[in-house]
């Protein structure tokens, strides 16, 4: 299995019920084709660089996990038939990447604390 990261945009006008809908059908898609998410991280609300669909912001979700390459391919239409997602990006972390996210984790779970 391989470790991802990836990160979805979602449209301003949705209720924080709706937000969280969302978010849970994702994970939802990733833990049915099998993968193993590791860290979920909610953004929130932050103004984006150039406007998208004529909006200029978005609610920022940030999901870690470890997969197939298979479960990318389901997750990735799924973010493109879903009208509430504005942006996408999902990526592999490689050997350092990894461990720099597990240190990050870390930090960031210490902060929580």
């Amino acid at each position: 299995m391989n470790q991802y990261e990836t990160v979805f945009i979602m449209t301003p006008v949705l209720s924080d019920q709706q937000m969280k809908e969302t978010v849970e059908k994702f994970k939802g898609i990733l833990t049915a084709a099998g993968a193993e998410i590791i860290n979920e991280e909610e953004w929130g609300l932050k103004t984006m660089a150039y406007p998208i669909q004529k909006k200029s912001t978005g609610f920022y979700e940030f999901i870690e996990f470890k997969a197939e390459p298979k479960a990318i391919a389901k997750l990735e239409i799924a973010y493109r038939r879903d009208e509430r997602v504005i942006r996408y990006l999902t990526v592999k972390n490689e050997k350092y990447a990894a461990e720099y996210a597990a240190k990050r984790r870390n930090k960031f779970n210490k902060k929580e604390d």
